[in-house]
């Protein structure tokens, strides 16, 4: 089979491999599509800290299951599956209050094990979410993206009455405009970002009211317009926007953090206690495939509004090239591995 590897960093390759079989309790996923994310693009590049090498990239894909392990019902052969990239023990102190995607032994596939961009995978049963006919592959393979919105909104059960405030419309805060127009009915969605196509595509999934930061002071629009946002999601993760959302934060506010940033922050305390805000962090997903499973059966969300490219997998290295180079034409990438 072919994988895409990357032995080292700036060293990508299309390399034959053995067709893996999967041991107890795993099942081998037969790789239809899969998406390119930044965290592929920041392995590649020697950028992520967690990665280990050399490293089958890819956290995000579909596919058919072709072959079960011990202990796994034959009857799941040939189920189309999406996978959940998170694998962890079960039983720490995270997972025990629901919290696998923080497991004190976590595994995430693309990362720390080999992913999905290979013509095959093997995967632990449990992480293959079956998926319905009434999904198409191209949706199916979008699941985990929107796994992140509903792990962020999870966390602070948006309402009708809220008035979001989303920095940065890349993918991550595309989706959660998503979430929060499509799936909970959110009374008003601001999105700020300095790239005006972006902001374009942010108006596509649903955003109320666009603002370039680079052409407009943020502050001085919401004040012009009396707003003092209920709920922030920082998605843009620049050191400098936590004590900025703190500051234009209704009192009682809640604020979102997602990703990572080496930077130090400087924050004033004062301004998160004095409005009494609740401030939450959120990375990958905690069993939330159901949960976008049920989004996408309903017609909540809508992933054929951010994908904007499809590669076939042997042309992997222009397609993270031009993910790389081009913020204003490019959102998810999709390759393909089979038909």
């Amino acid at each position: 089979m072919k994988s895409i590897v990357i032995r080292q960093p700036n060293e990508l390759v299309i390399e034959e491999r053995d067709v893996p079989n999967p041991a107890a309790g795993e099942v081998r996923v037969k790789v239809k599509l899969a998406g390119i994310c930044g965290s592929d693009s920041h392995i590649y590049r020697g950028h992520n800290p967690f990665a280990k090498y050399p490293r089958v990239i890819g956290h995000e894909f579909f596919g058919l299951i072709d072959a079960v392990g011990e202990g796994v019902s034959a009857e799941r052969i040939g189920q189309r599956v999406s996978v959940d990239p998170v694998i962890s023990c079960g039983h720490c102190y995270p997972c025990s209050i629901g919290k696998p995607n923080v497991c004190t032994s976590l595994v995430v596939l693309g990362v720390h094990r080999d992913g999905g961009f290979s013509e095959y995978a093997v995967v632990p049963e449990r992480n293959a979410w079956a998926i319905p006919d009434s999904i198409q592959d191209q949706h199916a393979v979008m699941i985990e993206p929107f796994t992140i919105a509903a792990n962020v909104t999870g966390q602070v059960s948006p309402t009708e009455q809220d008035v979001a405030l989303v920095y940065g419309a890349g993918p991550m805060g595309l989706v959660t405009v998503q979430a929060l127009k499509g799936v909970y009915k959110v009374k008003q969605v601001i999105v700020v970002d300095r790239i005006p196509e972006r902001l374009m595509m942010a108006e596509r999934s649903g955003a109320d009211w666009t603002i370039n930061n680079s052409e407009f002071s943020l502050p001085d629009m919401l004040a012009e317009k009396g707003i003092k946002p209920t709920l922030i999601v920082d998605a843009a993760c620049h050191p400098t926007i936590l004590q900025e959302a703190i500051t234009l934060a209704s009192p009682a506010a809640r604020i979102v953090l997602m990703g990572f940033s080496g930077d130090p922050s400087s924050v004033i305390q004062q301004g998160i206690t004095g409005k009494e805000l609740s401030i939450f962090s959120s990375r990958l997903n905690a069993h939330k495939f159901p949960v976008v499973i049920d989004w996408l059966k309903n017609g909540l969300v809508d992933p054929e509004k951010l994908v904007t490219h499809e590669f076939d997998y042997r042309d992997v290295t222009d397609a993270i090239t031009l993910f790389e180079k081009d913020q204003k034409r490019c959102c998810k990438f999709l390759l393909t591995f089979a038909k």
